[in-house]
């Protein structure tokens, strides 16, 4: 039976991206995991690290082979040196990126998983014409010409959805604080909530989503005494959404007490109004072991819970849970969109060897 193949993007060459990658060598996850890097890159980090794997050269025709690493080449612009990144090698990292998007839309890959990369770095050498890069997310929804990517973060946790899986949106992501009650429109919330709607439906199977919704204020706003966004906005929004499109919402409720066991057993899925509002309480109960998924993209993406580690570069100190956890969720996500297409077409055609 042939497997589907997964891109795995090793990120910054000088943080943690490839070590880990050398620990998927003996990762059976049932799919062919394709490593894109620099092959003489891994190979230094293995001697380094006494780590005894087998790299060998990706070809889509090979058969696999349990514990060998297969490696897309592509050669570094610049030596890189464990905790010290180069600027140079900005190129070398979006064009891992690229090669993986490519892959992903054309048919070879079935999904791709990304190692973290240093968006310091890639802004610092002005490659993008002034325009700031800001990060993966960004970056694929732009090159697939997504109209709507939203940040899904999962986790692994008894006290969760019925599942056993948290799942935290988001409506606003990389924003001050200040700015996040401007961004809470009435288009952006019925944009968010559409992709995440058909996303759980799409790519994790759940026929009819319920999707549990905080509040932006203390309290809900508690009436209007702390904040009017929800009475003004967040509510109208809901309420259209329930009767036109027959989304099952429920909220917008107290942040404070929205992860508590009780609630979180009666959704599918929880829409938090930002970043930390979200993703505090998830890598609480998650991390380590915590995934990233791009929501609105053509293609499934998704990605570690953690940045590049620089500090723990070539220490062998990194642990590879949240790495794992993320091709573990690839592969589901594959299964369950195949799945969902062969209940639509009545056919289905996986990639493979």
């Amino acid at each position: 039976m042939k497997r589907p193949r997964i891109a795995v993007t090793s990120g910054e060459p000088a943080g943690i991206g490839p070590e880990l990658c050398l620990r998927l060598a003996n990762f059976d996850c049932g799919v062919r995991l394709v490593i894109l890097a620099d092959r003489d890159l891994l190979a230094e980090r293995a001697r380094l690290l006494n780590l005894p794997v087998v790299l060998r050269d990706y070809s889509p025709d090979a058969p696999w082979r349990t514990g060998v690493l297969e490696v897309l080449h592509h050669p570094l612009s610049a030596p890189s040196r464990t905790g010290k990144p180069d600027p140079a090698n900005s190129a070398y990292v979006i064009d891992l990126l690229d090669t993986a998007i490519d892959g992903c839309i054309y048919g070879e890959f079935a999904a791709m998983v990304t190692a973290p990369i240093h968006k310091g770095v890639i802004d610092a050498t002005g490659m993008f014409g002034g325009k700031v890069f800001s990060g993966h997310t960004e970056y694929l929804a732009e090159r697939a010409h997504a109209r709507k990517v939203v940040m899904m973060l999962i986790g692994e946790t008894p006290n969760a959805h019925a599942d056993g899986q948290l799942r935290v949106a988001l409506a606003t992501t990389h924003l001050p604080l200040r700015d996040v009650a401007a961004a809470i429109t009435p288009e952006n919330l019925a944009l968010t909530l559409g992709v995440l709607h058909g996303e759980l439906r799409q790519k994790y199977g759940i026929e009819n989503p319920r999707i549990l919704v905080a509040g932006l204020n203390p309290h809900a706003g508690e009436g209007g005494h702390m904040g009017r966004e929800e009475i003004d906005l967040i509510i109208p929004t809901l309420e259209k959404l329930r009767q036109q499109a027959g989304m099952t919402l429920i909220g917008p409720r107290p942040a404070d007490t929205l992860f508590t066991p009780p609630i979180l057993a009666q959704g599918d899925a929880v829409f938090a109004m930002y970043h930390d509002q979200g993703l505090a309480p998830l890598k609480y109960a998650t991390f380590g072991k915590g995934v990233n998924v791009t929501l609105g993209l053509p293609f499934i993406r998704t990605s570690v819970d953690h940045g590049v580690a620089l500090d723990l570069a070539g220490t062998g100190k990194a642990h590879p849970g949240s790495l794992f956890a993320a091709v573990r969720e690839a592969v589901r996500m594959s299964e369950v969109r195949n799945q969902v297409s062969d209940e639509v077409t009545g056919a289905s055609a996986p990639q493979g060897e």
